[in-house]
């Protein structure tokens, strides 16, 4: 195996010529009709190919939600596949959010499938489930070194039936969610200019100075647009860290669809807003 050069190098890089901006592919049924497409595996390859083309070339990060594409079985997970690899071949990293999370010889299986370099769905990185215990990851987090990929764990996310869990406090008196941001900062150390293991985090739950967010690894930022975050809250939900963070905004821009350039302007407009957000930090 050749491996690519570090997930992080690679994002940083990319955020700091094409701005942090993480565009999502989620093509649900509601906007496959607002868009004029039946919910169908045609309608998905137009949503798809259209989003793709229209923003590939100019965003950081592109992160199709594989649940969209697997509702349509395997011709869906084929339209997931060429979308991955035509927006690679267009310059932006692919984020494939599936949210994996399993044991030993499964997880590994699940690593192969988007983390090894000869593999169909191959991405940059992939978002992770560690609520089997962070050392479940270790099938991912040995592949994503040795491939050059990169993974984004759950940490502290937006929807509010998480906190059950990630706020639950261990014995030693830490948080979950705190639990697995030392996980990651110590996955990162010494890694420069950015580790290739990050964090997601959500943008919508306000305060979060009582965590320490400095990962050395980015931070994947749901949340900006519909579900009422905007850029400017950035700098107050993040603090110091939000240097790393890769804001992601899905029906922001994704409402603008079908017409391409309408896409490209939304997703021009988020950009240079995240972008001016962080650099008053």
């Amino acid at each position: 195996m050749s491996p690519l050069e570090p997930f992080g190098a690679r994002l940083r890089r990319a955020m700091d010529e094409r701005g942090p901006l993480c565009v999502g592919i989620d093509p649900h049924a509601s906007l496959l009709a607002e868009w004029g497409l039946d919910d169908d595996v045609a309608g998905l390859e137009r949503f798809s190919r259209t989003v793709v083309e229209a923003v590939a070339d100019r965003v950081a990060v592109l992160k199709p939600q594989s649940a969209f594409f697997e509702r349509f079985g395997s011709r869906g997970l084929a339209v997931l596949e060429k979308s991955v690899q035509e927006a690679r071949a267009a310059g932006a990293l692919v984020v494939t959010d599936a949210k994996r999370g399993d044991i030993g010889s499964t997880m590994a299986a699940y690593a192969e499938s988007f983390l090894h370099p000869d593999a169909p769905l191959f991405s940059d990185a992939l978002t992770v489930s560690p609520y089997l215990g962070y050392g479940s990851l270790s099938p991912a987090v040995a592949l994503a070194r040795e491939s050059g990929a990169g993974l984004f764990v759950l940490a502290l996310t937006s929807n509010p039936e998480g906190g059950e869990v990630q706020h639950a406090v261990r014995a030693d008196g830490r948080s979950v969610g705190a639990t697995m941001l030392a996980h990651l900062a110590a996955e990162n150390a010494g890694e420069e200019p950015l580790g290739s293991f990050g964090a997601v985090v959500g943008a919508t739950l306000g305060d979060l100075s009582t965590y320490d967010l400095d990962i050395n690894g980015p931070l994947l930022a749901p949340g900006i647009g519909a579900q009422g975050a905007t850029p400017a809250d950035l700098p107050r939900v993040f603090g110091p860290a939000v240097r790393n963070v890769v804001p992601n905004v899905s029906r922001g821009v994704l409402r603008h669809g079908p017409d391409a350039g309408a896409l490209r302007g939304a997703a021009e407009r988020f950009a240079a807003e995240i972008r001016a957000a962080v650099a008053g930090v």
